[in-house]
């Protein structure tokens, strides 16, 4: 009767042995399933949340840009070269992007600023840093505009009035990792690898 059990224990092996391969085998199949998925997930929740990050520093840069350019005088502007007081708002810019450890693509060495006139009543000038060097490490185009005569209508008590502004805008081109991945589940997909995220700040002049 020992011998038979034995038997019977020794025959059943190989069954077991066999369900157990088939679940390892489906657990194997579904792991492979779900990876690209996974891999997905991750990428794009990296992606997404280093995009937002960037963009509230970005914003902070901008801030601090206009608060100072705020507090500067706005007698050099009639000055046919870049104006002092833009450049300096241009440096500090600069110096906010490599404190916040973020790519400033050149901005504080390019030589000038481009002039244009904003089509308002009265018009007023747009000072615009414009950098597309590969060298710099820029994945597209960077620009920093400054404006240090906006003009914005306000009413104070019933009364119309126009305030005197400064306004810095922020076009930062940031480079997707996701279009990297998304081929895993949709074969021959594409996105747009770089996207520039747009940030501005206005602040009334005290000058």
């Amino acid at each position: 009767m020992g011998g038979s059990r034995q038997g019977a224990l020794a025959g059943s092996f190989p069954l077991r042995l066999r369900l157990l391969r088939g679940t390892e085998a489906s657990s194997l199949v579904e792991f492979a399933v779900a990876l690209p998925l996974l891999v997905v997930l991750v990428v794009g929740i990296f992606d997404f949340g280093a995009a937002f990050n960037l963009k509230q520093e970005l914003s902070n840069a901008a801030r601090e840009g206009a608060r100072f350019g705020a507090s500067t005088p706005t007698n050099d502007l009639s000055l046919a070269t870049t104006p002092p007081s833009v450049d300096a708002i241009r440096f500090l810019v600069d110096d906010y992007l490599k404190a916040a450890k973020i790519n400033d693509c050149g901005l504080g060495t390019l030589a000038s600023a481009t002039a244009t006139t904003g089509a308002t009543t009265p018009p007023y000038t747009i000072w615009t840093y414009s950098s597309t060097s590969p060298a710099n490490g820029c994945p597209g185009t960077f620009s920093l505009a400054i404006t240090r005569e906006l003009t914005v209508p306000i009413t104070i008590g019933g009364f119309s009035a126009n305030l005197t502004c400064t306004q810095v805008i922020i076009n930062y081109p940031y480079q997707w990792h996701f279009n990297n991945v998304i081929q895993l589940i949709v074969p021959g997909a594409t996105y747009a690898s770089i996207t520039n995220i747009p940030v501005g700040s206005v602040v009334g002049n005290t000058d």
